[in-house]
């Protein structure tokens, strides 16, 4: 018997996008299917309620009600809902509140379709999904205070975060590449361990931070 497919709701003001993304998605993901196309935030919320999809696909700017303020309410009806954050801005505060509000990933809208049909797959295994170029922007200001000239694996002014202190060097190390993007393999060659080195690392920055997955290590990094 097969697996049932993703049922993905579409939230997006610019229709164009939507149902091009939406034939893309019909005819190249066969374990997915798009059960509707929302044109602002309140669209979504009210064909989540009526069609219960998987994975939303959500933009944050759309008339009416926008996508941040779509995704907390969605998200308290019906918390199961993985929703990412499809959008054109880059600006922090777009990806901090949108993660506050409740989404499982932030991703831009240039990513080719073949790598979104991941990130959606590899969002039902509970990996979750932020462009690595946002996410390393916003540890790299938060930790750096903007400058380039300093080395991202750093995190200077550690002592105004008690949590940090709970881990090595080599595990701080660890956790700013986790935040920052990089997958395990990424860690290994950067770093130039084996790979199963950084994997008991990570268990062990999890168990020591008492997070259990990569989206927490980001909402920490990124916490006020």
């Amino acid at each position: 018997m097969s697996e049932p497919k993703l049922k993905i709701l579409l939230a997006d003001d610019q229709r164009v996008f939507a149902e091009s993304l939406c034939t893309f998605l019909s005819n190249y993901a066969e374990d997915m299917t798009v059960i509707g196309i929302a044109l602002n935030g309140k669209e979504a919320v009210s064909m989540t309620c009526e069609y219960h999809p998987d994975i939303i696909l959500m933009d944050v700017r759309m008339p009416e009600m926008d996508g941040v303020e779509a995704v907390r309410i969605i998200k308290q009806k019906e918390p199961e809902i993985k929703i990412i954050m499809l959008s054109t801005y880059h600006e922090d505060e777009f990806v901090r509140t949108s993660l506050l509000a409740g989404s499982s990933g932030y991703l831009l809208k240039d990513i080719s379709p073949t790598e979104l049909i991941t990130a959606i797959r590899a969002l039902q295994n509970n990996i979750i999904q932020i462009s690595p170029e946002i996410a390393r922007s916003m540890v790299q200001q938060r930790y750096t205070g903007q400058d380039k000239n300093k080395d991202s694996k750093t995190i200077p002014g550690s002592e105004s975060l008690p949590w940090l202190k709970t881990l090595t060097n080599r595990e701080r190390e660890i956790f700013t590449f986790l935040a920052t993007g990089y997958d395990n393999e990424q860690i290994a060659r950067t770093l130039n361990l084996a790979i199963q080195t950084v994997k008991n690392q990570v268990s062990i920055i999890y168990s020591k931070l008492g997070v259990k997955d990569r989206f927490e290590i980001i909402r920490l990094a990124n916490r006020r």
